[in-house]
């Protein structure tokens, strides 16, 4: 920890530094929070933009320790990423009817950042490569490096209604 950020490790080793601005937001859990809730030790999630192995943080979520992800998340039936554990591929939730793969626009900023907070809250442990807005405005977040969930949606107000 400095002044001006942190350094991290992702779960695959890789160790990230975060820059924070006077703008960047903190939330522990779903709650609003200061950047004194980042501590040694603790799991985030860092949103915003990256370059190379720097990410400039936008927003910074400190995870509730034993949670496995979000109360709320963890309530409406999180399924946990457990390295290394073959899952078989399923769809729980409400998919848009319209929905096919690879239709839709890719987005970026804020709309992308928190929709891929709500995804990793609710699915954590994947790494979120796109967001893609749908013909209905929900999102899909195409999530990798998990065995399922592989899209996860969300809707314009950024709430996990399915996951495939």
């Amino acid at each position: 920890m400095s002044q001006s950020g942190f350094t991290m490790a992702t779960a695959t080793g890789q160790t990230v530094s975060i820059n924070e601005a006077a703008s960047t937001t903190y939330l522990n859990g779903a709650n609003p929070a200061s950047v004194s809730a980042i501590t040694t030790g603790e799991s985030v999630l860092a949103l915003g933009t990256v370059n190379g192995t720097t990410i400039a943080a936008t927003q910074v979520v400190v995870q509730p320790a034993g949670t496995g992800g979000s109360a709320a998340s963890t309530a409406a039936g999180v399924v946990p990423f457990l390295q290394g554990a073959p899952s078989t591929s399923k769809q729980v939730g409400q998919i848009p009817a319209n929905y096919s793969e690879g239709s839709g626009t890719i987005v970026s900023g804020t709309a992308a950042d928190n929709a891929t907070q709500a995804a990793l809250a609710a699915y954590p442990g994947g790494v979120v490569d796109r967001v893609v807005q749908l013909s209905n405005g929900e999102y899909e977040v195409h999530n990798i490096g998990v065995n399922w969930p592989h899209h996860v949606f969300v809707t314009q107000d950024f709430k996990v209604v399915g996951a495939n």
